[in-house]
Parts: C-alpha cells; sequence; structure tokens
C-alpha cells in the first residue's frame, strides 16, 4: 500500500509544451524531515517549450538540467530548449521499449502483432525488467548524478521522455540517499498517470482499428507508472546489495560526507 501524502493547494504551473512538470519538494524522510520545495524538479522533455513555458523554466533558478534521453530520443522529438545560464547534462538511460524495431512495432504494429509481442502480461514484464536493469546496470550514472547534486548541480531538473520511467527511477534513487519514505516516493512516481502528465501515445495510422480499445490496452503498460515496476527496482536494490545502504555504499560509493552534503543541499 501506498502512503497518501497530503497534498497543498497546487501551484504548479500551466506548461504547454512540456509534460509531466512538478517540483518533488515536500515529500517526508523517515528521520522526519522533507525535501526542500524549489530544488529538484522532475518533468518530460523540454524540446517542445514555448516561449512562456521556457520563460518559467528559466525564473526556477536551475544550475542543471540532466537529460536521460539517448540520440533515439533526441532524433525523434529534438534537443531540449536552451535556458540561459542553465548547464544541460546528458546522461544516456536505457529506454523501457528500446529498439528501432520495437518502437516501429509500437507505431505500426496491428492487433495481432501486438498480442504476441505485448500480451498476456509481457508488456508489463517488460517494464518491470527494465527497471531492474537499470538499478544493476546504470549505477555509475547514478553515481554521477547523485554526486553532481551534492556538489553544486542544485536546482536541478530530471527528464527524460515522457518524465515517468528513466527520470522516475533516477529520482526515486536521489529521493532514497536523501532517505525519502519508500512509500512516498512511489506515491510521487505514480503521479506521472494523471492525464494531463501522460505521454501521448503515437501511432503510426489515424485509422480507428489503429488505436482501438484492445490495441490501447496492450500499449497501456508501456505508458503506465505502475507501482511493480518501481517495487521491482526496489527488490532488486535489496536482492543485491542487501538494501539502500549496500546500495547507496558500494553501488553509488556514497560516502558519509557526500550524503551530508546532498541532505543538506535537498532537505529542510
Amino acid at each position: 500500500m501506498t502512503q497518501q501524502i497530503p497534498q497543498a493547494p497546487s501551484t504548479e504551473p500551466e506548461l504547454t509544451g512540456v509534460r509531466n512538470f512538478r517540483d518533488v519538494g515536500g515529500l517526508p524522510t523517515t528521520d522526519g524531515r522533507r525535501m526542500r520545495t524549489g530544488r529538484l524538479f522532475r518533468s518530460g522533455h523540454l524540446a517542445h517549450a514555448t516561449d512562456t513555458d521556457a520563460q518559467y523554466l528559466a525564473s526556477l533558478g536551475l544550475h542543471t538540467v540532466f537529460d536521460f534521453r539517448n540520440a533515439a530520443d533526441k532524433a525523434l522529438e529534438g534537443p531540449d530548449v536552451e535556458l540561459p545560464g542553465v548547464r544541460n547534462v546528458n546522461i544516456p538511460l536505457s529506454d523501457p521499449a528500446d529498439g528501432k524495431e520495437f518502437w516501429t512495432m509500437v507505431r505500426d504494429g496491428d492487433l495481432t502483432q501486438l498480442e504476441e509481442v505485448l500480451g498476456d502480461g509481457r508488456a508489463a514484464a517488460r517494464m518491470s525488467a527494465s527497471y531492474r536493469k537499470m538499478i544493476k546496470e546504470r549505477t555509475a550514472e547514478h553515481s554521477r548524478v547523485v554526486h553532481a547534486l551534492a556538489e553544486d548541480s542544485v536546482p536541478a531538473l530530471m527528464h527524460c521522455a515522457a518524465g515517468k520511467d528513466r527520470a522516475g527511477l533516477s529520482i526515486a534513487v536521489t529521493l532514497l540517499a536523501l532517505g525519502v519514505e519508500r512509500g512516498a516516493i512511489v506515491t510521487d512516481y505514480l503521479e506521472s498517470n494523471a492525464p494531463h502528465r501522460r505521454y501521448r501515445v503515437r501511432r503510426g495510422s489515424d485509422a480507428p482499428e489503429a488505436r482501438s480499445p484492445e490495441v490501447m490496452a496492450l500499449l497501456s503498460p508501456l505508458f503506465d507508472a505502475r507501482a511493480e515496476y518501481l517495487e521491482a527496482a526496489f527488490a532488486t536494490i535489496d536482492e543485491v546489495w542487501g538494501g539502500v545502504d549496500g546500495y547507496l555504499a558500494e553501488g553509488l560509493a556514497l560516502g558519509p560526507d557526500t550524503l551530508d552534503r546532498l541532505r543538506e543541499r535537498l532537505l529542510a
């Protein structure tokens, strides 16, 4: 069961070209502290930000934008908008739906093709497996991000394409390092399911059968934020490193001094 975090009245901006944007501030830690507001943000890509969006993002005083998209993502969507005085750091992470042939099938496959690849729970299993893989194989990248936040990269914005998987997992890793309660991490992650945040599913045809209920049900696990995906990542941390402390020390090479600096920068 995920914890219900009391929500203050929303002051979230209406960004028209950037989806899934939010401040991660306010989340509780296990020792009674909270994430500071205005220090860590998450979103989908910034490639389609309007001038008004860019003005708002520039007003946040960002030091660094971490972009976890790969070359294929950027070829599809374009580069991020340039924000004055902001450092842009690209750290490509594996897309759970990585691979040109797979994405071609997602956009253009018919019902039979989709059922063969994604049916009978295979889509959700693919997502959970990808989260496990990113935790096990991307320790260097996640370590780089958390060390940067501890040194000089705050305020920061983390994003991928949809702001759900790669950015979602990188945010989760950062929150674990800060001692944020796991239930609160999952609750924040699931916010990506809100209708105004969700990534728009692209299909190569406008024909009704291309977006039939049966087709969309098969594609849904790829575009959902599901607690089971993040729980698979947490389980991997426990299985491989014996828990969060081992993961931080051995997997991410975070020593006590670095953790203290990180928490002073991001916690109230």
